[in-house]
């Protein structure tokens, strides 16, 4: 069985721009590892316009940071995850969490259906140039 991602696009609030949250079975990913007043990365670097998407699996591994606790990643560190396709798994592995003692499992996402949903936040601009 295959882990199941949601993207969801924030809009930008009084402290952030537009920001994006992984969900991953139903849990919210950033909130599970850094924090309720975590935030996830600005849209307009994780879901660049133009250049390479780094949420695009490849079979080049590849850190992807996913968010950081609310005193920010320069204080106490990023989430980030080791993205990497293999045949037709995306996996998601070596997690790198500032609060050490809650570390995501290792997820694996059904290619095409993880292809798919970043392809669908992509074509998001709802939220993407909102102000």
């Amino acid at each position: 069985m295959f882990d199941r991602l949601e993207i969801t696009g924030l809009p930008p609030g009084p402290r952030f721009s537009a920001q994006l949250r992984f969900w991953v079975n139903g849990e919210d990913v950033v909130e599970q590892a850094v924090g309720p007043g975590g935030h996830g990365p600005l849209a307009v670097e994780a879901l660049p316009v133009g250049l390479p998407n780094p949420l695009r699996a490849t079979a080049e591994a590849r850190r992807v940071r996913l968010g950081e606790p609310e005193c920010t990643g320069g204080c106490c560190g990023f989430l980030s995850v080791v993205v990497q396709r293999i045949g037709n798994v995306v996996q998601w592995s070596d997690w790198q969490v500032p609060r050490l003692e809650v570390r995501p499992l290792e997820f694996d996402f059904d290619a095409s259906e993880y292809d798919a949903e970043v392809a669908r936040a992509e074509a998001d601009f709802g939220w993407r140039f909102s102000a």
